[in-house]
């Protein structure tokens, strides 16, 4: 058997098959949904006299001690070769636990034959999660729920979540009366700066603009101030790209009595909770050179010390009309043309790689909109003139010198930006450049940035990408970690579930692992179980 998911053992003259996903390894245990009945099924017909002393079941507790479970057997009477095992009260394993299975090489066959040696694996049992709760909670409040990229707009006419606000507001009101949940954590994406027209009169201040996006979407600010307010369950808001410029201070007077977890920096924060801080929730954009915060490239043109937007900022905006215009293939714009530069010169090769990504924008995302015009009204972030696309693109002058308007030098000044963000690995800039829109690229940094760094974290969650799963990893100490993405509630997700969330459910006071499952929420206000979920010993 291996550590991943053992079906059959390798003996001289008999062999099993599981029903139950098993491993060989303790800190590798397979999560199995429901388990009523463990059915082993056999290469030969089993003697029943040699069962009972030869199989053994244990709970494994959180201290590592290992509890005899007392178990019946049943050999298959249709099938003899089949063996059925069930706990004592003949009803389903409770779910949120670790057993450890022993199969001694004393169980024969009614030949005689054996195991080639003595097996021992190892199982959990994953934790059903409903908002009525279960019994398996042992009445615990253990479950943390973590939505992210709510996107919600200012505007009903051009905002990304328009349709699935009424199923949101009854999610949370479903949050608020459960008896299992812990903590709500928002990760990020909160309120939409970015998905706005081009043309939009942004509001005077900062304040003013998400005060709208609250008014607009009142019913939900209504619905996460009832479950602040409750007082039963912690509520945590961590920055996103789309809220990078939404302040701690708009966040208290928008949603009174909500933990915020901030970096020193605007637009960051990472959120660490868990009986052993063992998890580490974060939106994700810290790693993405196009929305992670600027405070460098635009100074010169904002005259302040704390701008900070990104290149995703305005590639949103260009977006945002874009869709709206159903991506128009007829579309004709003139943008500047690059000659490519000896790639010896990093500087201004980097200018041409970053006008190649800004080609290829433009090509998936057309509008109709003049690329010369200045059409993007900004007043924000220090931001006071119109700007053109163009005004993006990386241009040759005059001695034929690439150079660019906005985020002037950003190639140059990437790792000290980086630094700033605290970026821990840091990613080289093309590979910055060519990877940012990859979720693939996004998922890896929690391997780089926290597992492979800090043994502590044992499980991650991102938002950001729009694409939720729950997938295992590894950390240089041998043991399974694992990596989560909570999805999005924006109203279309081509190709990808939306109304999805994680949750973490740690350990009960007596059990050993915490279980990581993706649901999806419907607007029938159902839940469905989106992929596999998995546990880690604690």
């Amino acid at each position: 058997m291996n550590d991943n998911n053992d079906s059959e053992q390798k003996v001289d003259n008999m062999t099993f098959t599981s029903n139950v996903l098993m491993s060989s390894g303790l800190k590798q245990p397979p999560l199995n949904n429901s388990i009523q009945t463990i059915t082993l099924t056999f290469s030969e017909k089993l003697d029943a006299k040699t069962i009972s002393n030869a199989v053994m079941l244990f709970t494994i507790k959180k201290d590592g001690a290992l509890v005899k479970e007392t178990i019946s057997f049943q050999i298959d009477p249709d099938d003899n070769n089949t063996l059925m095992i069930n706990n004592q009260m003949v009803r389903p394993f409770a779910g949120g636990e670790a057993y450890k299975i022993q199969i001694s090489s004393n169980l024969k066959s009614v030949n005689g034959s054996t195991l080639a040696s003595d097996y021992v694996g190892y199982f959990a049992t994953n934790n059903v999660f409903n908002f009525a709760g279960t019994p398996d909670s042992n009445n615990e409040r253990s479950q943390i729920v973590i939505i992210s990229d709510l996107h919600l707009g200012i505007d009903d006419a051009f905002a990304e979540t328009v349709a699935n606000k009424q199923a949101l507001a009854s999610f949370l009101s479903q949050v608020k009366n459960s008896p299992h949940i812990s903590e709500l954590v928002i990760t990020g994406d909160l309120f939409d700066g970015w998905f706005v027209p081009m043309e939009y009169d942004i509001p005077d201040t900062q304040a003013e603009f998400f005060d709208g996006v609250a008014a607009n979407n009142q019913a939900i600010v209504d619905a996460f101030n009832n479950i602040i307010q409750t007082g039963n369950i912690k509520v945590t808001y961590v920055p996103g790209n789309h809220d990078i410029l939404l302040t701690e201070a708009d966040v208290a007077r928008i949603l009174p009595g909500i933990n915020q977890a901030r970096d020193t920096n605007q637009g960051l924060g990472t959120y660490v909770t868990g009986v052993n801080s063992e998890i580490a929730i974060e939106h994700g954009h810290r790693w993405n050179i196009f929305c992670t915060p600027d405070p460098i490239s635009n100074r010169e043109i904002t005259r302040n010390t704390t701008s900070i937007l990104p290149p995703g900022y305005f590639f949103t905006r260009i977006a945002t009309n874009s869709l709206r215009e159903g991506q128009p293939k007829d579309a004709t714009n003139t943008f500047p043309v690059v000659t490519p530069p000896d790639q010896t010169d990093i500087s201004q090769f980097g200018y041409y790689v970053l006008w190649r990504i800004w080609q290829g924008v433009m090509e998936l995302l057309p509008v109709y909109e003049s690329s010369e015009d200045k059409l993007i009204k900004t007043n924000i972030d220090g931001f006071t003139e119109a700007y053109a696309i163009n005004d993006l693109f990386p241009y040759e002058n005059e001695a034929g010198v690439i150079d660019v308007k906005l985020f002037k030098n950003m190639q140059d000044t990437w790792d000290e930006r980086q630094e700033i963000n605290g970026i821990k690995v840091k990613i080289p800039y093309i590979e910055a450049l060519a990877k940012a829109a990859t979720f693939d690229f996004t998922d890896d940094q929690a391997q780089n940035q926290f597992f492979d760094l800090d043994a502590t974290k044992r499980i991650v969650v991102f938002g950001h990408t729009h694409v939720g799963r729950v997938l295992p990893r590894t950390n240089p100490a041998g043991e399974k970690t694992i990596y989560a993405n909570s999805g999005t509630w924006i109203d279309r997700n081509p190709g990808y579930p939306t109304m999805t969330f994680v949750v973490i459910t740690q350990a009960k006071v007596d059990s050993a692992i915490d279980t990581v499952n993706l649901y999806q929420y419907s607007n029938e206000k159902t839940i469905t179980q989106w992929c596999e979920g998995h546990a880690i010993i604690q």
